[in-house]
């Protein structure tokens, strides 16, 4: 099974749960409901220690980290990933609500398929107590600039990663399954199979759009003609589709990256900085799939809603594209404390994100090549080298 790949396999659970609610097969829609609910509980669990594991290492490391250049990249990425969630907010909000039909109650569907029994996970702490415990560790170690506690969480850090790797992922599919068995079973599945394919192709469209800006606007100023920069940044496009990893996917990108003609030292440290902070294909993504969703139950949408959870992603999923489908993990405790949503939109969200992961993430390297450009011209305007 594991060299179907997540996706295959995730399709593979959505057909398996669906022929076995839609043949009303009463002991297997429960049997899948009641490890839904145990993985869910485990899900709610290990999100406040996976914003920890993630967060509170990365800001320490650009903490650590000196030069002027440097604080302009992680700005132009910040920057970068907030335009992109805006962007997505501001096209999917006038597009999707006329292309999805509105209703439904995904928990309430749920509920009808009861679990055998329950455990209760409780987490040690609440979404937001994990941010905050996140950046007072990340700051502190920053500011002290110790090594002990540096390494711990580093090493905490890779606990989660094999978490998440070797049992989250593995058992996605079979979580997912769940939930569809449980919508079959109530005769909503095909309601919600309908968003799927036409999320997938506005995704696309939008990641798309906002890469060809991205090159615009980086050509315009470094002076480099933007479609001939986007060419050669192609194979690292193509890689990270089959990586699923911003950072598995660094050779490449730098090898595209120093194609542009620019400095070694500039490509050496913006991409690999790039790789793990700037995500504005992923939240495009998710800023996409969580309004269909929403639109799809019918709740009400605001910008004043999803501002506040965009800025957010851009700090929360930090470091998470080391890990295939590590954004959404990241997102998942932003996505039940700032948007509302129940365990079964969750895994809802986590089964169409996934299946356009790798769009999100070729998206976000690519445009990695067009803060390079940019952070160039900027070095090569200072006459300086950047600090690492």
């Amino acid at each position: 099974m594991k060299k179907l790949g997540l996706l295959p396999r995730l399709v593979l659970g959505i057909v398996i749960g669906i022929v076995i609610g839609t043949l009303n097969i009463t002991f297997l829609t429960r049997l899948l409901a009641t490890f839904s609910g145990i993985f869910g509980n485990f899900l709610g669990y290990i999100i406040p220690l996976l914003i920890i594991g993630f967060v509170a290492p990365g800001i320490a490391e650009l903490g650590n980290k000196a030069g002027k250049l440097l604080g302009i990249t992680a700005g132009l990425a910040y920057l970068s990933t907030v335009v992109a969630g805006v962007f997505a907010y501001l096209v999917g909000s006038m597009i999707i609500p006329n292309i999805i039909s509105q209703g439904g109650e995904l928990a309430g569907e749920a509920a009808a398929a009861e679990a055998y029994f329950q455990i209760q996970i409780p987490a040690i702490m609440g979404v937001m107590s994990a941010l905050v415990t996140a950046f007072l560790l990340g700051l502190g170690m920053a500011a002290i600039q110790g090594k002990a506690l540096f390494n711990f969480m580093n090493e905490f850090q890779e606990i989660i990663n094999k978490v998440i790797k070797n049992l989250i992922i593995p058992l996605l599919p079979v979580h997912i399954a769940g939930i569809f068995a449980q919508m079959a079973y109530t005769g909503e599945v095909m309601r919600t199979l309908s968003v799927f394919g036409r999320v997938v192709v506005l995704v696309f469209a939008l990641h798309v759009i906002y890469i060809l800006a991205q090159y615009v606007v980086a050509g315009g100023i470094s002076g480099k003609n933007p479609i001939a920069s986007l060419k050669n940044m192609l194979p690292a496009y193509f890689t990270a589709i089959g990586t699923q990893s911003s950072a598995a996917t660094i050779p490449v990108t730098v090898r595209s990256a120093k194609n542009n003609k620019l400095s070694e030292e500039v490509v050496d440290f913006a991409i690999p900085l790039c790789a793990t902070i700037h995500l504005a294909g992923s939240t495009i993504t998710l800023t996409t799939t969580a309004i269909a969703v929403m639109v799809l139950e019918g709740v009400d949408l605001s910008f004043g809603m999803f501002l506040p959870f965009v800025m957010m992603l851009g700090v929360t999923m930090v470091a998470a594209p080391g890990v295939p489908g590590g954004a959404i993990m990241a997102a998942l405790g932003l996505l039940e404390t700032m948007l509302g949503f129940s365990e079964a939109q969750l895994a809802l969200m986590m089964a169409i994100y996934i299946a356009q992961d790798s769009f999100g993430t070729a998206a976000n390297v690519t445009g990695d090549g067009a803060i390079a450009m940019v952070v160039d011209k900027l070095a090569r305007n200072q006459k300086q080298t950047p600090r690492i």
